[in-house]
């Protein structure tokens, strides 16, 4: 379980939130809506620890993630904003060294597989239109099913309408197998999702 108590952000002396308290429980899902600036990137990093709330905390399983640190870190999946794939490898390549950081061993088929699933070319990052980009990144939610809590920051982002319903049937996939997905976007995509926080 996700918990978070009184969390409040304060960036470049702009409060976007205080007093911010959720859970997040298993086979749900959390839509965080907003304008942009409202703070749904700064409260997404704040739930996957890489940012430190100003105020509040984030607890995992009942335990702060600050003590948690690397073993929490096995527990999810990040994706941001940027699509986090590096220009000068091909998206094989960035999908197998996503998966050893996060201490997954998957076989060249299985990514192979994945990628063919989001329709990603082989050739290099850099040669693949902003879509591709992001579907490049998002294929590893296809390797991700054992990973019990996904946090994806605007993942609709540039997809196409068949981009964006394989997403939304992987986000559906992961909480009925009993995971947990927060998510944001500032548009409704169409998914049921558990509960909806808005901000500003």
């Amino acid at each position: 379980m996700l918990e978070a108590a009184g969390l409040a952000c304060v960036r470049q002396g702009k409060t976007l939130f205080t007093g911010l308290s959720l859970r997040l429980g298993a086979g749900e899902s959390l839509r965080v809506a907003g304008a942009n600036g409202s703070g749904k990137t700064s409260l997404l990093r704040i739930l996957c620890g890489l940012l430190p709330p100003d105020a509040g905390e984030v607890r995992w399983q009942g335990e702060r993630i600050r003590s948690l640190r690397e073993e929490y870190a096995r527990q999810i999946v990040y994706l941001g904003h940027a699509p986090a794939v590096k220009d000068e490898l091909t998206p094989e390549e960035n999908l197998q060294i996503a998966s050893r950081l996060s201490g997954m061993a998957v076989p060249a088929e299985t990514i192979k597989a994945a990628l063919e699933r989001f329709q990603v070319p082989g050739s290099f990052v850099k040669r693949l239109s902003q879509g591709q980009k992001r579907r490049a990144a998002l294929a590893r939610l296809c390797l991700s099913g054992s990973v019990p809590l996904w946090l994806l920051d605007e993942p609709f982002t540039a997809l196409d309408v068949q981009g964006i319903g394989l997403l939304k049937e992987l986000i559906e996939a992961h909480t009925r197998r009993g995971g947990m997905v927060a998510f944001t976007t500032h548009q409704d995509p169409g998914i049921a999702a558990s509960r909806v926080l808005e901000l500003g």
